[in-house]
């Protein structure tokens, strides 16, 4: 009898949610390799462009390379165009690239925030190129159907810059809690047209019993 073939596991929980000024970013910091937690520090949230950031879920070389990528092409394009990029153009740009590679995909799954002259914008980024739009609040990653849990009870329209970000952090707090592919501390990044702001959320120490 074929034994089956082993299965490698992965986890993360990323955020995005729209509030009244702006748009928030959050991820838990915990990287997988199967059940091995390879790193407790992984950087999942980036600066693309100076209004603009990009969460990353699955293969954490496929997840860097795309963000090296996308801080270049926007870059270029304000050298280029003489303004910056906005929020659906870099997400387009994003999905293209992504399609094109897709007999050779990226393995990797992205949202895509930030504020441009238009307000705020959100989108989620398949590894095959599919862009959606999201006008609220968006999860991606093993932790996602926890979040979503708590995001849908608790999320409003009219949320301000602190409410979104107690949000943020409370949904990533119970993935943390149920996912085994999420933990460690939080990072939580807040986007408004006069700031790209980075948090950490550090969580307490976990005491051992004997």
């Amino acid at each position: 009898m074929q034994e089956d073939a082993p299965q490698y596991l992965k986890g993360t929980t990323t955020i995005g949610i729209i509030f009244q000024d702006g748009v928030v970013l959050a991820t838990e910091q915990r990287a997988t390799m199967g059940n091995l937690v390879a790193s407790r520090k992984a950087k999942k949230v980036y600066q693309i462009s100076d209004r603009i950031g990009m969460t990353t879920a699955g293969g954490v070389g496929d997840a860097q390379q795309m963000a090296r990528l996308m801080n270049v092409e926007c870059n270029l394009y304000q050298v280029r165009r003489g303004k910056p990029i906005t929020v659906a153009a870099s997400s387009t740009l994003l999905s293209n690239y992504l399609n094109q590679n897709r007999y050779y995909p990226y393995f990797v799954q992205l949202l895509v925030g930030g504020v441009d002259a238009s307000g705020s914008a959100l989108f989620s980024v398949d590894a095959m190129g599919g862009a959606t739009r999201e006008e609220e609040i968006v999860a991606t990653g093993s932790g996602s159907p926890v979040a979503y849990g708590v995001l849908e009870d608790q999320y409003r329209t009219d949320m301000t810059e602190q409410e979104a970000v107690d949000l943020a952090t409370r949904a990533l707090k119970a993935a943390m809690r149920r996912d085994i592919g999420s933990g460690e501390n939080i990072s939580v990044v807040v986007i408004t047209r006069e700031k790209y702001e980075e948090l950490t959320v550090k969580m307490p120490a976990k005491t051992v019993a004997t």
